[in-house]
């Protein structure tokens, strides 16, 4: 720092800390003008998937939705509905469907409407479906990126 600030009274003092990263030979570089944080673009992500999308008064699964890879899944049910809406995944096509967990405990299961990202898939091949079990009325669901 060609001006750098005064030290203030009470410290006397002013930790310093620099930023750095592995260089072509493995060593440390130290961030600076000459040797700037190297930095990646981010390839453009493929257009979104056609939604999975209905409505229905039974009981039904839909699917399957297959997401592109890094995006949020976004799940939005509506209607005057009451019943259990799951989202399932599946590496095999949807001949095995699985319930999502987080920290094994049960996640992506519905009993109202609403709108929420469900989740980030990472794994090419991945499947979601979902297991629609109404006791009553009419749902609109909507899978999409």
């Amino acid at each position: 720092m060609p001006n750098p600030p005064p030290i203030s009274v009470p410290a006397g003092f002013a930790p310093a800390f620099a930023l750095g990263f592995s260089d072509s030979e493995s060593r440390l570089s130290i961030v600076s003008s000459n040797a700037p944080l190297p930095v990646a673009i981010a390839d453009q992500p493929a257009a979104s998937p056609d939604p999975l999308s209905g409505e229905t008064s039974a009981s039904l699964l839909a699917g399957p939705f297959q997401p592109v890879l890094g995006i949020p899944i976004i799940l939005t049910l509506s209607g005057e509905w009451t019943g259990t809406v799951r989202m399932l995944r599946s590496m095999d096509g949807g001949d095995t469907l699985t319930p999502l967990l987080v920290g094994g405990m049960v996640w992506g299961t519905f009993h109202e409407q609403g709108c929420e990202q469900v989740w980030i898939e990472t794994e090419e091949g991945a499947t979601f479906h979902l297991d629609i079990a109404l006791t009553a009325g009419a749902l609109a669901y909507r899978v999409s990126q």
